[in-house]
């Protein structure tokens, strides 16, 4: 499943990256605590979190995720949105829960 079907179903906004919304995504990845997430954030995952600093993109650049979504109406600052442009990374976010963004993800096969 592409990132822009994600975004679609899930009612997200974009961020940075839309113009890469075609990556494919597989698998995922909750959680907020950065040193974690550098860890367990594979290839290609959906990465959920409500972090919204600048070491969110490092993260995900690291791990190469196929994006991250900023849950629970967190909003990046523009310092974040402007590095996840540079870095390419598609940053979407919305009012959606952590958890029920992982159900959604769940159904659609992620």
């Amino acid at each position: 499943m592409t990132v822009s079907e994600i975004a679609k179903k899930l009612n997200l906004a974009y961020y940075a990256g839309e113009n890469l919304s075609g990556k494919n995504a597989k698998g995922c990845y909750i959680g907020d605590l950065l040193s974690l997430a550098m860890s367990r954030v594979m290839a290609d995952n959906v990465w959920i979190t409500i972090q919204t600093n600048i070491n969110v993109v490092a993260v995900a650049s690291l791990a190469e995720a196929s994006c991250v979504i900023v849950a629970d109406g967190c909003v990046p600052d523009d310092t974040t949105i402007e590095k996840a442009k540079e870095q390419g990374i598609i940053l979407l976010g919305g009012e959606i829960s952590a958890f029920d963004a992982a159900v959604a993800l769940s159904e659609m096969g992620i």
